[in-house]
């Protein structure tokens, strides 16, 4: 199982942005304007690099860190073993985040890190709060934390040390699990009854510190969904009066656990949202990989498929033995043993074909809705050159959120659809009609400022 963990998927293309003509999402830059993201951001290669990658985007720490030479980026099982076996700090007697190279940025934090590594859960407490017992919190010096961190994806992060059963350690997850009482499965309440998590809440000193959630049964949605939703990792505004929201604030950490038709009524429950555009000044969203949300309600979720059987089958040796490959990847890349497991009345080629389907027909819907996108913001300036009233401007700004939401969610989102396409279609169908909308309210105050000249 380790071995599968740390052998590389060459297949999959190493640091491939997302942003390019002929990419998943050609016109994000344009689309998300004013925040880090526009720095770089690359498709997702082995979880062996998912700590070491972390470390070396262009938009997290400047450039700080690099590899120590080019040969070490194949290198799946020194990046486990060690990010710094493969890295180095570009000025180690320094702990402050600032521009090392040009065109990058400095928006890492220590909430990020958490999906990457828990190499720090013994000194960290619940929800990254500040405590005398802890050594890292929220507000930590985010520098200092990543130079103490060594390993991706640590095997207790989804397995008990002692007895191997299953369990959950993300704070965010636990919290709007538990606490916030949403259940591990919001959309349906008899499997949230069926399968149940329960919060155990260490002590130091005689006060609360920190706390895992152990599953009644193994369930890889939930183990996955430690990292593969969308939530809050950074600062932000509040949606009410634009009033900052630090990484001393608790939704600085949170998970939203809803998916893309409930995620606006979530962000205005907290009353957030990450940033705004450059070009229109709107409130947006900023959504990261929510592969768990997504695949709720989905025809493969409803037959009781879960994450592993597609990304972690069952593997024979020719001994006999038989282990759950940690290789997390593609089903595409071993459709014998896993759609092929279900859907025994087809070949190989055959299950590529209908995966092909489905994606290339969400990504035709994603370029879509990113072109009546671009369409909307390069008419925004015009209509402020025009005296376009701000009331007006802010109807927009409504709609561009909406837009924004239901279009970004899938750029974010992993499968290009997969997952559900049937969500992603009515998703990116509302995103055009919102943009549409957004348009026409532009040209026609346009055309009344120039008709009343």
């Amino acid at each position: 199982q380790f071995n599968s963990f740390v052998n590389v998927h060459h297949e999959s293309h190493p640091r491939m942005e997302k942003a390019t003509p002929t990419s998943r999402s050609p016109m994000f830059d344009k689309l998300i304007a004013g925040h880090g993201f526009a720095f770089e951001h690359a498709e997702p290669r082995s979880h062996a690099f998912m700590l070491v990658d972390h470390f070396i985007v262009d938009r997290a720490y400047g450039g700080r860190f690099q590899y120590q030479d080019w040969t070490k980026v194949t290198d799946g099982m020194g990046a486990v073993r060690g990010a710094w076996t493969v890295l180095k700090d570009m000025d180690p007697e320094t702990s402050d985040q600032r521009r090392f190279l040009s065109q990058t940025a400095t928006a890492a934090n220590p909430v990020c890190l958490n999906c990457k590594t828990q190499d720090h859960i013994l000194d960290w407490a619940y929800m990254g709060d500040e405590h005398d017992a802890a050594k890292w919190s929220r507000t930590s010096n985010v520098v200092e934390f990543a130079r103490d961190l060594n390993h991706p994806l640590n095997c207790f992060m989804c397995h008990d040390p002692h007895s191997a059963g299953p369990r959950v350690v993300r704070d965010g997850l636990i919290h709007a699990v538990v606490d916030e009482g949403l259940g591990t499965y919001p959309q349906d309440a008899q499997k949230s009854e069926l399968i149940t998590m329960e919060k155990v809440t260490f002590q130091r000193g005689g006060e609360d510190f920190r706390s895992i959630g152990l599953l009644s049964m193994a369930d890889s949605n939930l183990m996955c969904a430690q990292c593969h939703v969308e939530y809050n990792c950074n600062p932000g505004s509040q949606l009410s009066d634009g009033a900052s929201v630090g990484m001393d604030d608790r939704r600085a950490n949170h998970f939203f656990w809803a998916n893309v038709f409930d995620y606006k009524e979530a962000a205005e429950k907290i009353d957030f949202f990450d940033f705004r555009h450059a070009t229109t000044g709107a409130a947006l969203p900023k959504l990261q990989h929510p592969e768990a949300e997504t695949f709720w309600g989905s025809k493969h979720e409803r037959a009781g498929v879960a994450c592993a059987d597609c990304h972690m089958p069952k593997v024979k040796l020719e001994n006999g033995i038989v282990y759950t490959d940690h290789g997390q990847r593609s089903p595409r890349s071993r459709i014998e043993t896993t759609c092929l497991n279900c859907h025994d009345y087809w070949t190989a080629d055959q299950a590529e074909y209908a995966i092909d389907y489905i994606k290339n027909y969400t990504h035709g819907k994603i370029v879509k809705a990113e072109y009546w996108l671009a369409q909307m913001i390069d008419l925004f300036p015009v209509a402020k050159r025009a005296g376009v009233s701000e009331d007006v401007l802010n109807e927009v700004r409504a709609l561009h959120y909406d837009a924004h939401l239901y279009w970004e969610w899938w750029t974010a989102e992993n499968s290009v659809g997969f997952h559900n396409p049937d969500d992603a279609r009515k998703s990116l169908t509302l995103s055009i009609d919102k943009s549409k909308e957004a348009i026409k309210l532009l040209n026609d105050a346009i055309d009344a400022q120039v008709a009343s000249r």
